[in-house]
């Protein structure tokens, strides 16, 4: 037998698995991170937002809203603020720019069951064949198929002067539970864990 099952993603839900929405799960993944050596994040003290921050690419594409791109924007504040960090709205005047964007892609998640019959085996004795399966119906393997989109949320640091970036997290997911993504304060988590590691050498506390 197959089943397919269909499953549209919304643009919250796309971000929800790229910025690691599965915050509010027990054990959320850890972000894979990397950066410039010998680079001095010590002087960093101001930081804004990348004005082409909020982009999407992939074969998923999908438009953000207003109010979505404001989510996440909120919850990278809210995590700098907690780091000690000054976030400003002149580009021109920040030590250093944040820029977030997702590569969404469209992933089919294939599982196979085996079916052991409606009524399953029941054995009886006779003499003449010893045990006999008398309410067998053959089973038979049920796969069943599932859409998804698979979304990376990718972070950047970059260094205005240099116009390069000097940091990046990123981790990659799929969602779970698209209405606690709406949130802000689990969002708000998710944004903490992304940014656990920045800057390098002060992590912060449960990463």
């Amino acid at each position: 037998m197959l089943h397919t099952v269909y499953r549209s993603s919304r643009a919250l839900a796309v971000i929800a698995a790229g910025l690691l929405m599965a915050a509010c799960a027990s054990s959320p993944p850890k972000p894979d991170v990397d950066y410039k050596p010998g680079y001095n994040f010590d002087a960093v003290k101001t930081i804004a937002f990348y004005a082409g921050s909020g982009q999407v690419s992939g074969d998923n594409k999908m438009q953000l809203s207003d109010i979505q791109v404001d989510r996440v924007d909120d919850a990278l504040t809210f995590a700098l603020k907690q780091k000690g960090f000054e976030v400003i709205e002149d580009a021109s005047q920040a030590d250093m720019l944040v820029s977030w964007h997702l590569v969404t892609q469209f992933k089919t998640d294939v599982q196979t069951y085996n079916d052991p019959g409606m009524y399953g085996p029941y054995y009886g004795y006779n003499r003449y064949a010893m045990y006999n399966c008398w309410a067998c119906m053959p089973g038979g393997t049920e796969v069943v198929t599932r859409n998804y989109t698979d979304g990376t949320f990718i972070l950047d640091m970059i260094d205005p002067a240099l116009k390069k970036s000097v940091w990046r997290s990123t981790i990659q997911s799929r969602i779970k539970d698209k209405e606690q993504l709406r949130d802000q304060n689990v969002v708000n988590a998710a944004a903490v864990n992304i940014l656990g590691s920045f800057p390098p050498g002060k992590v912060t506390a449960g990463q």
